[in-house]
């Protein structure tokens, strides 16, 4: 059994910068994919970057979130940079033993408890 833990989501002025980290224990995810996802109220969960054997971003933080992983740590990170009050939300990292896009959230087979993140104007 695989558990994921998000950390590092608080409140961050337009424009700022925030680091999320996803890590694993229970078991090894050095060959999953790990993905990071976000659900604001009332919206459905989308896809916002995966780490797999490609790196994909949605269009909507290209160029300002980075993701990265320490394989020998079991440790995902999510740089966000130059946030918007529209990136906010619950944002949840996500492991799959096998993934083809990536970009479904019905693909991961493990999921972490989410960690907020507000952006204010």
């Amino acid at each position: 059994q695989v558990q994921l833990v998000e950390s590092g989501g608080g409140l961050v002025q337009a424009g700022g910068s925030l680091r999320l980290s996803c890590a694993a224990s229970g078991r090894s995810v050095s060959s999953f994919v790990i993905s990071w996802f976000r659900q604001a109220p009332g919206l459905e969960r989308d896809f916002v970057a995966a780490s797999g054997s490609v790196t994909k971003y949605a269009d909507s933080v290209k160029g300002r979130f980075t993701i990265s992983r320490d394989r020998a740590k079991n440790t995902v990170y999510l740089q966000m940079n130059s946030l918007k009050p529209e990136d906010t939300a619950v944002y949840y990292c996500a492991a799959a033993i096998n993934a083809g896009s990536y970009l479904y959230h019905v693909e991961y087979d493990y999921w972490g408890q989410g960690t907020q993140v507000t952006v204010s104007s």
